[in-house]
């Protein structure tokens, strides 16, 4: 805390070591069921995640490019969470919500990192089913392992160019008005609200970085789905519609998750007064989505569910 006391007395910081995470709540007797309630998420969401990717590693018959997408998002899915949660866990354990400069920094970059490589990969989801419903035949030449390879890679370089924007944007920050973030983790668009120097230029860069980054995938999935949508249409029978919809219907409710809890949080922290409840907002994006994700496929799917079924009965 003496960085805080130092903040009080000299208004602002020049030299910052630590940040000060708020968190979602003070009141001392909710602690407990916010630990509880943290640590049950986290498990779950990294159980059904590992399920998934254990599930697709292990069967020989999920070895295609669908199932290799989906064994990487629950990859980053994993990251994504783990970012965040064990350090709130953490901290409302040892009643102690102080994080360091470097480690805040590193945990933004991770966060977004990981955040983005989720948003690439459902892109990179949806081209795939493009393929597999409007050109069936061509799909394993196209489809090759070589272009799934890259895709994947290319989603994770891209992902990092984004997270290390952010970094270097932040650390460009001289000064600061106050080091009390107010969510659990370091948002990086908090971190900007804090300086006391003009950000004007940083967040232009950032907004259009943003932009960039959220927007095209985005229309990779619109893109897609319009085609696949427009070549559903097509098809005579009721049947071979709903056999072919039903192959991407949990990918496109995954992507509603995704872009649906992300456009919630970012209109309630514009409408909203309350850094709380900004907090409580990012909570479903965060932490909910990653959790939900492995349900979705795997209640969804019966390959999933039965590569399970074996993997369980193997290890039994």
């Amino acid at each position: 805390m003496g960085t805080l006391s130092k903040l009080h007395r000299t208004g602002n910081l020049t030299s910052v070591s630590e940040f000060f995470l708020l968190g979602l709540s003070d009141d001392p007797e909710l602690q407990p069921f916010l630990f509880i309630l943290f640590l049950f998420m986290y498990l779950v969401t990294m159980l059904g995640n590992l399920l998934i990717i254990l599930a697709v590693t292990s069967d020989p018959y999920l070895h295609t490019p669908m199932y290799f997408f989906l064994s990487n998002l629950s990859l980053a899915d994993t990251g994504f969470i783990s970012t965040t949660v064990p350090k709130m866990i953490v901290n409302i354990q040892t009643h102690r919500r102080v994080i360091s400069y470097v480690g805040c920094l590193t945990q933004m970059s991770i966060f977004i990192l990981f955040g983005c490589m989720d948003g690439m990969l459902l892109s990179v989801m949806a081209y795939d089913r493009f393929v597999a419903i409007c050109h069936p035949l061509h799909y394993p030449v196209i489809m090759n392992p070589r272009l799934c390879y890259s895709l994947v890679l290319v989603s994770f370089v891209g992902s990092f160019v984004d997270s290390q924007v952010h970094n270097l944007i932040v650390l460009q920050l001289t000064c600061f008005q106050d080091v009390e973030i107010s969510n659990f983790f370091c948002d990086p668009s908090l971190l900007l609200k804090l300086a006391c120097s003009n950000i004007f230029t940083k967040n232009i860069v950032i907004y259009f970085i943003g932009a960039i980054f959220a927007f095209l995938p985005f229309s990779g999935i619109f893109y897609s789905y319009y085609k696949i949508v427009s070549s559903i249409l097509r098809v005579s029978s009721s049947g071979g519609r709903y056999k072919a919809f039903s192959t991407c219907g949990s990918h496109l409710t995954v992507v509603c998750l995704f872009y649906g809890t992300g456009l919630g949080v970012y209109l309630s922290s514009a409408i909203s007064q309350s850094p709380r409840k900004d907090a409580l907002a990012s909570v479903v994006y965060t932490v909910v989505t990653p959790m939900l994700n492995p349900f979705i496929y795997s209640l969804r799917n019966r390959d999933i569910k039965r590569a399970l079924c074996r993997f369980l009965n193997k290890t039994i």
